[in-house]
């Protein structure tokens, strides 16, 4: 019998989410192995050597340990790959490509403009238990309206960020914006209603259903 892999983090972590989320596309069995983060876990010896700037999470199949991630969901994403779900969509270049413009545009553009808010609402205050710095969030608020914009526009054209197919690309902003909309700014949505269909959609889907119930908005 084939063990199955193992994701070593905290199902509340964006970045575990990203992991969990794909896994749970693919239909992959796997184990969780929780390292609580804010018992300070991630810094441990055993989980330093999984991944040695003491992050979450790791991925460990087999001898093959895995961080970062981006790259542990795209390794998912091959491993598991099937007529039924392709979302790198490698076998045609230029959905491929396609793929990686908006994986990209989602971590230099959307990523940096939407997850301050997160951090200085939700994750700061808990943390790090400071108050939120509202100077902080009113700039990044600009800065994604400014990127809701553009993708407004791409949407006006396409279902979903690379075509008329569900990539990589859209399952990778599920985490963090789940998370904005537990925060006052989610409103901020209201004022794209493609963007805002375009995540009606997106949190539709089991997969994401079931990977957002261990991620509490509430403290």
């Amino acid at each position: 019998m084939v063990s199955p892999v193992k994701v070593f983090g905290h199902p509340m972590s964006t970045n575990v989410a990203r992991v969990l989320v794909c896994l749970e596309e693919v239909g992959a069995e796997y184990e969780l192995v929780t390292v609580d983060f804010l018992a300070g876990e991630h810094n441990v010896s055993d989980h330093v050597a999984r991944n040695p700037f003491g992050k979450i999470p790791a991925l460990q199949d087999g001898d093959l340990i895995l961080f970062e991630s981006r790259a542990i969901a795209k390794y998912i994403l091959r491993k598991y790959k099937s007529s039924e779900v392709d979302l790198l969509r490698e076998s045609d270049i230029e959905a491929a490509a396609m793929v990686d413009v908006w994986t990209e545009v989602e971590a230099q553009q959307y990523y940096p403009a939407l997850s301050p808010v997160v951090f200085e609402c939700i994750i700061f205050p808990i943390v790090r238990r400071t108050a939120t710095d509202q100077k902080a969030v009113d700039e990044s608020l600009e800065k994604l309206k400014k990127v809701l914009e553009v993708y407004e526009a791409r949407l006006s054209k396409h279902r979903y960020l690379c075509g008329d197919f569900f990539s990589f690309a859209d399952l990778n902003h599920f985490p963090f914006t789940f998370y904005f909309m537990a925060t006052p700014y989610a409103s901020v949505f209201d004022a794209y209603p493609r963007v805002k269909a375009w995540w009606q959609c997106l949190i539709s889907r089991p997969s994401i259903k079931k990977v957002s119930a261990s991620m509490p908005t509430k403290f």
